[in-house]
């Protein structure tokens, strides 16, 4: 990957090139439109660029005056190539005036996106574009150290999250090609102290998300842990896999995002290779591709020069709060890298120097559910820690990620040979939005489909007598997961867990759809007397989830007290304990702040972060445990040790 820095020569050629290039020994001549004007890019075993110029005539000069036995050819070549320049401008309606005007306009208009962080008092992003194998734009952004007063380059190194993991697939794949194992393999071949859970779990399933193996962050805040705060390592994180005695669901039958199985592809590198992770895709990857800046940051004590800090932001214009990792755990985050580094990578997957055509193909094959469908994230396909989707009807590849006050995104448009990585250090920052905004920008005429706007969806009038037959709770039976409707004003809204509404939009008096969102809620009844069934059918995936309105549970203050007591599992060590209040329940557990949970159906409570108690009886009807679900964790049983309050 050249910059243009890097490829465009100043006017000081080398006299050895011009007369080598006289004397017709050019490996290449090409005319190469390029965002910076059109430039001839002659090329011998260096790579170098001459602008057409009065100092590139003169040099042209100089060396047929020294040589005049190739004077005619020196004036044919330098004819032809003004030809072609003048043809190549017209071709596009532009002189190279206008060309450098349009460079101008697109870096104008590319600084307007990142223009409320491009301050000195503001943590921001770093910022490369790239194209036909060069990084056509780069900038920084705001600061990557408020203490020191350190701005932000496009060498800052940024922590990248879960954009590592296509690094810890390339590993595998690596491997895979090298003989030493197989994606079919169990992993239990490499790993024999995970848990027997009664069904064969491949590299595969790590890789596309579909092991069913229970999300490492969730269960790191079960077991105390606090996220970015208290030192994780790979042994943390292994110990606990280690104790798991169920999965979320079989291997193969669903895909649910999971870290688990990442830092467990980075375990079997170790384990095949006898290289840390760090060490092998140093050796492998990061030194082949000269990407002399990106490593994986197994020791959270290590000093990295140029690393930018991430921050959070507060209540209080231009103040923020540090917000960095505590990690030593690797393959499902870890990496440190840098926008310049990434266009290295990016070019790979034109001109694979790492692994050649088989390894880019391995790694942009999509995973497939048992059931012979793809295993889709949304609207996206999940392929080896990308995804492969699209955007105004062009192919997109892609992976973002987000730790502490970390933001990523890598966004590729393989048709086109473009590319946008945007790495930033606060935490209410979108790269992915932003990375987009910089394609409209570049991409303007290439897009088949025009840019969303904010536009008003065209809203039918509900009666206010069938829209009031709507509001209620509705339970999904599949996925043990309650939504809440409301009605006020005339509209329809869906209430968050925190108690946020979201107003939906009637495109029939039975469908209606989210105001800032293409979700479609859609109602319709069984009978005429029974109750109301809502499909919820989110954009690009192929199930629609199904809700039945349901009657809201509300326990007596005796049956609360039924649910009061010490918990613990045999998953974890610490133990949670239950307070029965007048309306409630409080969960109070090691390290966090206690809980509140309001009932939702029978034996069920949710908090407001959407985290669900399943609670369970025996024969008796005594309360003799719960169910845990919060999303990346679902059926995490507790057993009620006691029926007192107190620890």
């Amino acid at each position: 990957m050249r910059r243009p820095s890097e490829a465009h020569a100043s006017g000081h050629e080398d006299t050895n090139v011009r007369n080598n290039l006289f004397a017709g020994q050019v490996a290449e001549v090409l005319i190469d439109m390029r965002m910076f004007g059109s430039t001839l890019i002659w090329r011998d075993t260096k790579i170098l660029s001459f602008l057409l110029s009065k100092k590139t005539f003169a040099a042209v000069h100089e060396s047929t005056a020294r040589r005049p036995r190739f004077w005619f050819s020196a004036i044919a070549l330098g004819l032809s190539l003004m030809a072609a320049l003048r043809a190549d401008c017209q071709t596009v309606g532009q002189t190279p005036e206008s060309q450098d005007s349009g460079r101008a306009e697109l870096v104008k208009q590319t600084d307007l996106v990142f223009s409320k962080w491009n301050t000195t008092v503001s943590p921001g992003c770093a910022l490369s574009v790239m194209q036909n194998g060069e990084i056509v734009y780069e900038h920084g952004y705001g600061m990557a150290d408020l203490d020191h007063d350190v701005i932000i380059k496009p060498d800052s190194v940024f922590h990248v999250a879960s954009m590592s993991k296509q690094f810890a697939a390339a590993a595998i794949i690596l491997l895979a090609m090298d003989g030493k194992l197989s994606l079919d393999d169990d992993v239990h071949k490499y790993l024999p102290e995970l848990p027997d859970f009664g069904s064969k779990i491949t590299i595969k399933h790590l890789i596309h998300h579909t092991s069913g193996i229970r999300d490492q962050w969730e269960l790191l805040g079960l077991a105390g842990w606090r996220y970015s705060l208290d030192l994780i390592t790979d042994q943390d994180v292994m110990s606990l896999l280690d104790r798991q005695k169920d999965l979320n669901f079989k291997p193969g039958e669903r895909i649910l995002y999971n870290n688990s199985g990442y830092t467990l592809l980075g375990q079997i590198v170790k384990k095949v290779s006898g290289q840390s992770l760090r060490e092998f895709t140093t050796a492998r990857i990061f030194t082949p591709l000269g990407m002399s800046s990106t490593h994986f940051r197994d020791d959270h004590a290590e000093v990295v020069k140029h690393d930018a800090y991430g921050y959070a932001p507060t209540k209080q214009s231009n103040v923020y709060k540090l917000s960095i990792t505590n990690f030593d755990t690797v393959g499902a985050t870890g990496l440190l890298t840098t926008v310049e580094d990434l266009a290295k990578w990016d070019e790979n997957f034109y001109h694979p120097r790492v692994g050649g055509q088989e390894f880019i193909k391995l790694m942009l094959q999509g995973g497939v559910l048992s059931n012979g469908e793809p295993a889709m994230l949304g609207p996206t396909v999940y392929a080896s820690g990308l995804t492969i989707g699209s955007y105004r009807g062009l192919k997109t590849v892609e992976h973002n990620g987000a730790d502490a006050g970390y933001r990523a995104d890598l966004i590729r448009f393989p048709d086109q040979h473009f590319s946008v990585a945007c790495l930033c250090n606060r935490a209410d920052s979108q790269p992915a939005q932003e990375a987009r905004k910089v394609a409209d920008i570049f991409l303007s005429k290439e897009f088949t489909e025009p840019a969303k706007k904010d536009e008003k969806v065209a809203a039918v009038e509900v009666p206010g007598k069938q829209l009031a037959q709507y509001p209620g709770l509705y339970w999904d039976h599949e996925n043990q997961h309650p939504i809440r409707l409301s009605a006020a004003n005339g509209k329809l809204n869906v209430v968050d867990p925190d108690g946020e509404s979201s107003e939906l939009i009637p495109l029939s008096a039975t469908k209606f759809q989210g105001k800032s969102d293409p979700t479609t809620y859609t109602f319709q009844r069984a009978k005429d007397s029974g109750p109301w069934q809502m499909t919820i059918q989110h954009p690009g995936q192929s199930k629609a989830a199904e809700y039945v309105m349901t009657d809201v549970f509300s326990p007596t203050s005796d049956m609360l007290a039924s649910y009061a007591g010490v918990y613990a599992s045999d998953e974890i060590d610490p133990r949670y304990q239950i307070i029965a209040g007048s309306d409630k329940l409080t969960l109070k557990r090691l390290k966090h702040e206690p809980q509140e949970f309001h009932p939702t159906i029978k034996d069920s409570f949710e908090d407001n972060d959407g985290v669900n108690l399943h609670f369970e009886r025996d024969a008796k009807g005594n309360v003799i445990g719960f169910l845990w679900d919060s999303g990346r964790i679902t059926n995490f049983r507790f057993r009620k040790i006691t029926s007192t309050d107190k620890l």
